[in-house]
């Protein structure tokens, strides 16, 4: 009996000798690791620092990011739908090199000249607009230019935004009414918002192809009556 008592007192002690080594004065400290690798991945993972890991300090990686991007021209998967996967694609039309300093866009693929003036042939949305989805379309369009566009374009895509009359831009800030640019293609549109144009920073790494094409379908109800008012010509066409 006292064999088993003392056998237990000694483990207990032994037990309390490892909780108290393991706590520490820094309230942020989670204390000793005994077993690190039993929940710590030796795998790379994203967004970790690993120039210092497990005390050990590495000065030359310090200040890279772990993340690693994907090979150039890598597509990502964007299901079966043949008509969204096309529009998902890379661009074909690229911007010039000149972009890179204009609109700051190191690192991104561009071509020795500017694509601007040939995108005037792509005269097709790829996002198709139909009497099911125009509504959905426009609705989704709204919310992306209330949150990208409306400061600078106004809300009526006048040209006459928030920005634009507190005349932070000072001479900088000439926007275009969008219904004096109702000649330009869908393409040049799309080209334009994605890569940037004049003083119009690039927003190709804030939307996602399809956002911009959708856009593109918004800004069309400003230069045109009766955008996307599927409705109004089927009442119109039944009346004849």
């Amino acid at each position: 009996m006292n064999k088993k008592f003392n056998l237990n007192m000694g483990l207990s002690f032994l037990i309390l000798l490892a909780l108290m080594a393991s706590c520490s004065s820094n309230p942020d400290s989670a204390g000793t690791e005994y077993m690190p690798d039993m929940y710590r991945s030796p795998a790379i993972e994203t967004y970790v620092d690993y120039g210092e890991i497990r005390g050990r300090e590495n000065k030359e990686i310090k200040t890279k990011l772990s993340a690693r991007q994907t090979p150039k021209y890598t597509v990502p998967y964007y299901g079966t739908d043949g008509s969204e996967v096309q529009m998902m694609l890379p661009n074909k039309r690229k911007a010039g090199v000149a972009w890179r300093e204009s609109h700051g866009l190191f690192g991104w693929d561009l071509n020795a000249e500017s694509a601007y003036d040939k995108a005037r042939l792509d005269t097709v949305n790829l996002l198709t607009m139909t009497p099911e989805n125009a509504e959905t379309i426009l609705k989704n369009g709204e919310k992306l230019y209330t949150s990208m566009c409306v400061h600078c374009h106004g809300e009526k895509g006048d040209g006459n935004g928030t920005m634009i009359q507190s005349g932070a831009y000072g001479d900088m800030g000439v926007v275009p009414n969008y219904k004096d640019l109702d000649t330009l293609s869908e393409g040049k549109i799309y080209y334009s918002i994605y890569y940037g144009k004049g003083y119009m920073g690039a927003h190709g790494s804030l939307l996602n192809k399809k956002e911009i094409w959708t856009l593109v379908h918004y800004v069309r109800q400003f230069q045109r009556d009766g955008y996307g008012k599927f409705e109004d010509v089927a009442e119109a066409e039944s009346a004849e």
